[in-house]
């Protein structure tokens, strides 16, 4: 067994890590230098699903300094092209991020994203990851679930918060909105397979990864 194993068993033996810890530590996540708070196995995740729907437009609700944003860009230029709307409510992007020819700025909210700028592109993911808040999240998904395109995602970010005991902070946060969405949405379906991927809900898109299948 090499020594990098046993350190890792060791250190699930002796349980030196925690929820806590890893929430603590993606705040301090960067990508390039910029900051991009999210959780380690979902970066991983994402690059995967990227990989395999491979789409020509990402919409992503939630910029804040676009370390993300950034993140899916050199993504999809690795695999061959798209494009990312960007939405947020303010301006805090690096400038680096704003150089990217890849992505394009929405500063009014997903309230205030025109949907005719999705027209001509043939496959749509979406991410949610705004305020986290039931009512937005909420609303953000019956505005934009609509444009995925089958067999792509609707991601939705952070249903870890009730994990962590923070929901009601949140009106009841996304896990909430992901149910009252779904009960009148079956072109989706809930894939287990990401949510699953590190262990038994090892992902703070706990829910989140939401397939369409219609």
């Amino acid at each position: 067994m090499s020594s990098i194993w046993r350190k890792v068993k060791q250190l699930i033996a002796n349980k030196t890590y925690s929820l806590k810890g890893i929430v603590k530590g993606h705040h301090l996540m960067t990508y390039r230098g910029v900051p991009c708070i999210k959780c380690p196995f979902d970066y991983v995740i994402y690059q995967m699903i990227l990989n395999e729907v491979r789409p020509d437009l990402i919409i992503e609700v939630g910029t804040n300094c676009g370390g993300s944003a950034l993140y899916l860009a050199d993504i999809l230029e690795n695999i061959g092209g798209g494009e990312i709307h960007t939405i947020d409510i303010d301006d805090r992007a690096y400038e680096l991020v704003k150089k990217n020819e890849r992505i394009k700025f929405f500063h009014n909210g997903w309230e205030g994203y025109d949907v005719e700028n999705t027209k001509g592109f043939k496959k749509i993911l979406v991410i949610e990851d705004g305020s986290h808040q039931f009512q937005s999240t909420l609303g953000a998904l019956n505005k934009l679930g609509h444009l995925v395109s089958k067999g792509s995602y609707l991601i939705v970010e952070d249903g870890i918060v009730d994990a962590l005991g923070q929901s009601d902070d949140f009106g009841g946060g996304p896990v909430k909105a992901i149910k009252q969405y779904m009960k009148n949405n079956t072109d989706f379906l809930i894939d287990d397979q990401w949510i699953n991927m590190f262990g038994k809900s090892a992902t703070f898109n706990t829910m989140g990864y939401l397939k369409k299948i219609n």
